[in-house]
């Protein structure tokens, strides 16, 4: 029976992928508004298919230029978080040659930054920059990737200089930085435990398929995106010194969401 849904909720999903990638890629290429909407649909209604329960606490700063950093557990992250507002990712450049995830990575106007060029770092933060300062929320995974889900990796201060960029692109005189914690916290009503967090997260040699495969036949997730509060940026703070804290807060909130301790103020679900 469960074989039976996922091959349901695949033929769903590519139903509703043929339907809307051509809008996209036309609004994208017409430069329209509404390039920011079409994904939003797509991943609300990628969301319900596959089972995955989305609950905020807090919610994405309405400041700007802003760039939100997060930790990164799964290919679900990008679901969870782009069923919630328009937003746009920076990923790896792997990622623009996967079959069909790459496709809608680039749709999606998502920043990809060659992690093994440190000369690709410069530019990517220029464009991050420019997105920021024309108004995008753009989503940095800061630690640069995946982990199991238990636990937080250091952050990467690199990109994380693009805020001080921005301010240059704008004529700004701040920017500001949102942390944001990802966490998988029930599988079918019932507490993930440190075990089964493993089911959800994508890190390491993983194959994408499979991986896929078992989240869409499973259901039944629940994720816990925790907001915390926006870090107004000048042009001299200290880029290391703003990760360390960033990382800090992630990582706080991420023990939190864990343990079933996470705050109950402003809480807003999505099923």
């Amino acid at each position: 029976m469960a074989a039976v849904r996922a091959v349901c909720t695949l033929a769903a999903l590519t139903l509703v992928s043929l339907l809307l990638i051509p809008a996209q890629w036309v609004a994208v290429k017409l430069g329209w508004s509404i390039q920011r909407k079409i994904p939003l649909l797509w991943h609300k209604t990628a969301s319900r298919l596959i089972g995955l329960r989305v609950h905020q606490t807090g919610k994405m700063a309405g400041e700007r230029p802003l760039l939100v950093a997060a930790n990164h557990c799964s290919w679900l992250d990008i679901v969870a978080l782009g069923s919630t507002q328009p937003l746009s990712f920076i990923a790896k450049s792997e990622v623009a040659g996967w079959p069909v995830f790459g496709m809608f990575a680039k749709l999606q106007r998502t920043v990809f930054v060659n992690r093994q060029r440190r000369t690709d770092t410069g530019r990517v933060a220029q464009e991050v920059a420019a997105r920021m300062a024309q108004g995008d929320a753009m989503v940095l995974f800061a630690e640069g990737t995946s982990s199991n889900g238990n636990e937080v990796l250091p952050f990467r201060s690199a990109l994380i200089g693009a805020v001080h960029q921005a301010m240059n692109v704008g004529e700004k005189d701040v920017a500001y930085v949102q942390p944001l914690s990802v966490a998988y916290v029930r599988l079918h009503g019932m507490p993930l435990g440190r075990s089964w967090r493993s089911h959800v997260a994508w890190y390491g040699d993983m194959e994408l398929a499979g991986h896929l495969w078992a989240i869409i036949k499973e259901g039944g997730l629940d994720v816990e995106l925790t907001w915390g509060a926006p870090i107004q940026i000048e042009k001299a703070s200290d880029r290391k010194r703003l990760t360390r804290e960033l990382e800090e807060q992630v990582r706080g909130m991420t023990i939190a969401a864990l343990q079933g301790n996470a705050p109950i103020e402003n809480v807003q679900s999505q099923t």
